[in-house]
């Protein structure tokens, strides 16, 4: 056999096994997104009557966004836990663990009996369960993108760290696509058993993800390490010691496009619908449409990121963040239905996926292989925790003081000012070896 025969099917088997770890993270991740965002969807249209019935509209919402923003809170504790096992017993072990508890507590909701049933104790399960969902996403991503972006091609990272990251809007097009179709019930079966559903469907979602997950190997990145016996002891306690300054540049350059994604997802699902009076199916397809784009302009800009780099990729997003705060509340206040779901979409791509594509690469690329799981993890999770979670309900609560939209555009100008600087405080590590 010449050398050339036996190179051909090692270069065809890699490809087969890396196109397996892409598919087996875009699946779990899309899984785990669908779950989570069905959460922000379910408070901002059925929570607030179903779980806190006897407070004010107003505060009900509160009440309901702050169960909502419960589980970025529970995010770091899971980007601490697994981070931790990531880097001590490797990434496959990690992932197949964080579906079993996304997929069970996301289940559960669809399950529990309402504030009439059960008083009390119904919203307090309620928080438990997003409780639980939070330490499952904040496990799952770092060890999503770390599959792929260990095993794959150097000058491809960002590029197949973006794949990972359309799981994102790929769940979003199911939360929105299944809740766009149960709102259309009539209101009392809606509240009654419609917004059972979405919840409930996961468990199927959950038991594809696992199947093709199980097959998973660990990558060549981690065995090495694995081999020299250079596994870190305590990665947490080595990142937060040593390399506290990427850390604090990672929690940064998250902390806009999390806001963002969380403020068109979920706050102006309820701005739309409490003050500007328009149909809840109006702003769930626009939703729909952003989150669609998202597919195409997620994996562009990954792309773009190899050729140019991070930062400048990055600097745009923030830049754009911080132009389009006074923009959207203008454009959205117009009514008008095309309008509306122009400015949600591409807003969502140039505020959001700009910063979200190269994200899957930039924010490991940032630490070595010893403690890049917990890193990367703990880093993206408090920063979704500080930023992402307390979004709506910042916002819900800016919007009341104000009677206006003025001071959360500058709330999101200022996020915008951070990223920046963590920014222009990074390194370029597009072309950097892992």
């Amino acid at each position: 056999m010449t050398t050339l025969e036996a190179v051909a099917p090692a270069e065809g088997e890699v490809q087969s096994k890396l196109r397996h770890i892409v598919l087996a993270s875009v699946l779990g991740t899309t899984v785990e997104w669908y779950d989570f965002l069905i959460y922000g969807m379910g408070a901002a249209l059925a929570f607030n009557k179903l779980f806190f019935p006897n407070f004010d509209p107003l505060v009900g919402t509160l009440a309901a966004f702050g169960s909502y923003a419960v589980g970025f809170v529970a995010r770091p504790l899971g980007g601490a836990v697994f981070g931790h096992f990531g880097d001590r017993l490797g990434r496959k072990a990690m992932l197949t663990l964080t579906m079993v508890i996304m997929g069970g507590g996301t289940f559960l909701i669809g399950l529990l009996p309402t504030y009439e049933q059960i008083g009390i104790m119904a919203p307090v399960l309620l928080i438990l369960l997003r409780l639980l969902q939070g330490i499952g996403i904040g496990g799952e991503w770092g060890g999503a993108v770390l599959m792929v972006i260990e095993s794959g091609d150097a000058r491809k990272r960002g590029f197949l760290g973006s794949l990972v990251q359309i799981g994102f809007p790929l769940g979003m097009v199911l939360a929105t696509i299944v809740f766009a179709a149960i709102s259309k019930l009539p209101e009392a079966d809606f509240l009654s058993w419609g917004w059972r559903v979405p919840f409930l469907v996961s468990f199927l979602l959950v038991g594809v993800g696992m199947f093709v997950r199980l097959k998973l190997v660990e990558t060549p990145k981690f065995r090495d390490v694995k081999e020299r016996n250079e596994v870190s002891k305590l990665p947490i306690a080595e990142v937060l010691l040593k390399d506290w300054k990427n850390f604090l540049i990672a929690v940064g350059l998250k902390v806009t496009e999390v806001a963002w994604v969380y403020i068109l997802t979920v706050f102006v699902v309820f701005y739309a619908a409490s003050r500007l009076n328009l149909p809840r199916a109006l702003i769930l397809d626009a939703v729909l449409y952003a989150a669609l784009l998202e597919l195409i302009t997620v994996p562009l800009f990954g792309l773009l990121s190899d050729r140019i780099g991070r930062k400048p990729m990055y600097a745009a997003g923030a830049l754009f963040s911080a132009l389009a705060a006074f923009p959207l509340f203008y454009l959205l206040d117009t009514k008008d239905p095309t309008t509306i779901t122009l400015t949600i979409a591409l807003t969502m791509s140039l505020s959001h996926g700009l910063m979200f594509g190269p994200q899957a690469a930039f924010l490991p690329e940032l630490f070595g292989t010893k403690v890049r799981y917990s890193g990367a993890s703990l880093g993206c999770q408090v920063s979704a925790a500080i930023s992402g979670g307390f979004a709506p309900l910042i916002a819900t609560g800016l919007l009341t003081w104000e009677n206006g939209t003025r001071s959360i555009s500058l709330y999101l100008i200022g996020l915008a000012v951070i990223t920046l600087v963590a920014v222009f405080a990074s390194k370029e590590t597009a072309f950097r070896d892992l």
